[in-house]
């Protein structure tokens, strides 16, 4: 198995000349004294530092692609032809009630202030990035129909280019952050919510204050890190005077745009982007819940924290401190990474891998459980994409895990719908798109019901974007209720580990879910000696 891929990825646009490269470097075999490229040694040659990222920066989702030994793939679900649990009160499971349209795929969770959601999926990050802001209509709409949670990012005060600050260096004014929530208010339909998160120069701008005071915001999300790095967030910057401003606000910004000799670097083509980094957080028990309580003193219902795939202490840090500060979710998040906005060796070789995570937060959870504390709700995250990855996360974590957060796989719908509008206007529909119509009528399938929720009179400020996040939210919901129908599940809670099964040994082992030629064994083994 290769499990390491350096040198060349599509994800930073380089490649190897030759077939036969050497699998711990990367390099060609044979490196030939005037290759005309175009590995990652060869552009770093020139272009240095930039080649670190994904491209082009700010226009890409990627997604790490190490394949680890183990992941959700060497789990299957297990299907029964008897019973049926979850069925709502009073009603005799048989083949005229069992029915899989009546699976109920709703979930809650909060410590005391319960948010529901219509599909157990919430969306990544979606904070101060390029991609984040221009699609932020798409995005937030769609979440906001679909009856989902959405999660916007840090930084996004700290950037917002018409940010006004006090004598005392904090918010007064962020009309980038205004038009988010009011995007996503406008069509909230009572299902979600949405979350903004808070890191160290967030909470250094008096983002939370801003929140409240001037929005009455209910959620925010505290954060510790991610699955695609362990440092803090970035987004490149194309203005010399731009650079200087948000280094003036207390951004680190590389390289200095302060300095003369990259300035001058910067005016002779030769430096074509700044670098904004945030600040690396640093967590003890003590500012931990000082600030959970500071926050609920300013009159946040619910607080919730991300954290990434940092170890085992991490973990249980995390969670031990959770349930104590009675933290309402907490979101664990595994590499690989998917984002477009990290260093791309550290998406591929940094943190602990999905599964394994996953696999110790459960122990952990059940540890606390089994000490009499109360285990705050989880959320599972790690490139996850499809029904069957969310229907895995929920068995694996159950009765602990409430719903599966998804960076890259709820992005993508909206921009693919944002970009069939741009070539609805151009006339240049690609075949794989105008094989099912030229209207959007005729090419979204949900498209009606869209229209239904939100009234033929509103549908025209609906982007197409927004439409596509629905329809794939109604895809992973008829999805799952198929999954959980099969597996006797007619809502999330009756799902169990008992509904997966391990495909190899080492699975089982690692995981705890019996291996495929023993689960059900004895049971099965009574049946035949009865």
């Amino acid at each position: 198995m290769n499990l390491n891929k350096p040198n060349a990825n599509e994800a930073t646009q380089s490649f190897n000349r030759s077939k036969s490269v050497v699998a711990m470097s990367g390099i060609c075999t044979r490196c030939v004294d005037g290759c005309r490229g175009n590995c990652e040694i060869f552009k770093s040659t020139f272009r240095g530092r930039e080649v670190i990222y994904p491209g082009p920066f700010g226009k890409v989702t990627a997604g790490g692609d190490k394949d680890y030994p183990l992941d959700y793939s060497h789990l299957n679900i297990q299907g029964y032809a008897m019973g049926a649990k979850g069925m709502p009160e009073g009603v005799e499971p048989g083949p005229d009630t069992a029915l899989f349209p009546k699976v109920d795929t709703r979930t809650e969770y909060g410590w005391n202030s319960k948010t529901s959601m219509e599909v157990p999926i919430f969306t990544g990050a979606l904070g101060s990035t390029e991609i984040a802001r221009a699609n932020w209509e798409h995005f937030a709409m769609g979440a906001a129909i679909s009856g989902i949670s959405l999660v916007c990012g840090e930084n996004v005060c700290g950037i917002d280019p018409g940010l006004e600050l006090n004598s005392r260096n904090m918010v007064v004014k962020s009309p980038e952050m205004d038009r988010r929530i009011a995007v996503y208010r406008r069509y909230h339909r009572g299902f979600g919510e949405m979350l903004v998160q808070m890191n160290v120069e967030d909470g250094r701008l008096g983002v939370a204050e801003y929140l409240i005071d001037k929005h009455g915001q209910e959620s925010i999300e505290l954060k510790w890190g991610q699955g695609a790095k362990s440092i803090g967030g970035e987004i490149m910057v194309h203005s010399l005077e731009r650079a200087l401003e948000l280094q003036r606000r207390g951004y680190i910004v590389t390289p200095d745009p302060s300095d003369p000799v990259n300035q001058a670097a910067f005016n002779s083509g030769g430096i074509k982007e700044f670098e904004r980094h945030s600040r690396l957080g640093f967590i003890s028990e003590e500012s931990f819940m000082t600030e959970v309580q500071r926050l609920r003193k300013l009159g946040y219902k619910r607080i919730t924290l991300k954290t990434g795939a940092y170890g085992m202490r991490e973990l249980a840090l995390a969670m031990r401190w959770s349930s104590k500060a009675e933290i309402d979710l907490l979101t664990i998040d595994g590499a690989p990474g998917g984002t477009g906005m990290s260093p791309w060796r550290m998406m591929a070789e940094w943190g602990v891998p999905s599964l394994y995570l996953h696999t110790a937060a459960y122990k952990f959870a059940k540890h606390l459980d089994g000490r009499g504390l109360r285990v705050p709700d989880l959320a599972f995250a790690g490139a996850f994409s499809s029904e069957d990855g969310i229907f895995k996360a929920l068995a694996m974590g159950a009765p602990y895990t409430k719903a599966v957060c998804m960076g890259r796989a709820l992005m993508i719908p909206g921009m693919v719908g944002k970009n069939i509008a741009k070539w609805m206007i151009e006339k240049d529909l690609p075949k794989t798109v105008s094989a099912y119509g030229t209207t959007p009528e005729e090419i979204f399938t949900d498209y009606s019901k869209v229209k239904d929720l939100v009234g033929a009179d509103e549908m025209p400020n609906i982007p197409l974007g927004a439409v596509g996040i629905y329809s794939y939210c109604d895809r992973i919901k008829v999805g799952l209720q198929q999954l959980m129908a099969g597996a006797r599940c007619f809502n999330l809670p009756s799902i169990t580990r008992n509904e997966l099964m391990s495909l190899t040994e080492e699975c089982a082992k690692l995981t705890g879910i019996p291996y495929v030629m023993d689960a059900y064994l004895d049971e099965a083994m009574k049946i035949l000696n009865s």
